[in-house]
């Protein structure tokens, strides 16, 4: 994997190795995909501060990450489906994210199951948690979580309901891939791909799969996730939730001011700006653009982590000199994932930590705590 430079060359070969639904899954935003581009846009309009001649000798990108240490300001963020990008993903990115030494969060819908994980690897991990209609699975959910060791529960809240994705639609994504013409002559020129999934611990949402008799069943599966999200989430949800669960507790979606101050009073150890990578609420501010006046307001009062359109160990120098202390990213290491497998997770990471390294020297900066709005060029 050492001929991959960059994201982008990850993100190549990617698109060559895995079949169009799951690709396109990973890419897509919702509705016309205006906030998933402004995302990327507006992150690449803020430009680093060059400067000179300073000691640059002793740099180190290690941090802190909800008091853990960290190997850079760095986590990966949950991603469904993402044992279909490759045969048992979750675990393979687990492996990687916790050899590079920073967090992985596992998604509610996973294809592996938290045992799985579990089972596979040697250090906690994060789960990610959507609150469904079901409280009874997700009482059980959370308990599982815990039976496994989870250090921390990655709250979603910005997926009351769901945004449409045009792609997904006109690919027929299911799990598996709905069986089409094209999609089955898709899958026939990935090889590698179809053996790794064919060869993977399990071929559906393995979280959810045995939860009622018949789940096994993609349809009746399928048909039981389309009707679980809740409209009626509230922020006593999130008071349910933080008295069920005894450790750490983040909530991931927050794009407001006012939901931030909200955020900071639950008792949550961190709030997560983000616009769930562009794929909710189109239209929407991008996550870079409401990270300065929401670290602004409670940085002071809980910890604030990033995400929405990281690519880079410039992105993440980016989102800490605008106030994050940490970010996450997905897509990225997806495309990792899907190029290399573990090796390719680990090479995604490698990039980005390296970039940053890096980007340090070159603006004069030698810790992570060093890196405030000083590393920002004023236009």
């Amino acid at each position: 994997m050492k001929t991959m430079t960059c994201i982008e060359d990850l993100r190549q070969t990617y698109h060559g190795k895995v079949p169009r639904a799951f690709v396109d899954y990973c890419e897509s935003g919702s509705y016309a995909e205006q906030t998933l581009h402004a995302n990327r846009t507006d992150l690449e309009r803020i430009k680093l501060r060059q400067r000179i001649l300073h000691d640059v000798t002793n740099r180190s990108t290690k941090t802190m990450i909800l008091g853990e240490p960290a190997a850079l300001p760095l986590a990966l963020a949950p991603v469904g489906l993402t044992g279909m990008q490759h045969g048992d993903g979750e675990i393979l990115a687990c492996r990687a994210a916790q050899q590079a030494g920073i967090p992985f969060t596992l998604s509610t819908m996973s294809i592996c199951s938290i045992e799985d994980v579990a089972a596979a690897v040697d250090k906690p991990f994060w789960f990610q948690l959507y609150v469904m209609k079901d409280r009874g699975y997700i009482r059980a959910l959370i308990e599982r979580a815990a039976a496994a060791k989870c250090s921390a529960i990655v709250l979603t809240v910005d997926l009351q309901v769901i945004g449409q994705r045009h792609r997904d639609i006109k690919n027929g994504m299911s799990v598996p891939p709905e069986i089409r013409i094209r999609n089955l002559i898709d899958i026939a020129t990935k090889p590698v791909w179809a053996l790794s999934v064919l060869l993977g611990k399990r071929k559906t949402f393995g979280n959810i799969a045995g939860h009622y008799p018949g789940m096994q069943n993609v349809t009746v599966l399928s048909k039981w996730i389309s009707e679980q999200f809740d409209p009626a989430l509230s922020w006593k949800d999130v008071e349910w939730i933080k008295s069920l669960w005894p450790g750490k507790l983040i909530l991931k979606g927050i794009l407001d001011v006012e939901d931030a101050r909200i955020a900071a009073k639950t008792g949550a150890a961190a709030l997560v700006v983000s616009n769930h990578g562009g794929r909710q609420l189109d239209g929407a501010s991008s996550s870079i653009a409401m990270l300065p006046p929401i670290a602004e307001a409670v940085g002071s009062e809980i910890e604030v982590m990033f995400d929405g359109g990281i690519r880079s160990g410039q992105d993440i120098m980016r989102a800490v000199a605008l106030g994050a202390r940490s970010c996450m990213s997905g897509r990225a290491y997806i495309y990792g994932l899907g190029a290399g497998g573990q090796a390719g997770v680990a090479r995604a990471i490698e990039i980005m930590r390296n970039e940053l390294d890096v980007s340090m020297a070159l603006t004069g900066i030698t810790s992570i705590g060093e890196i405030d709005r000083r590393a920002i060029a004023t236009m």
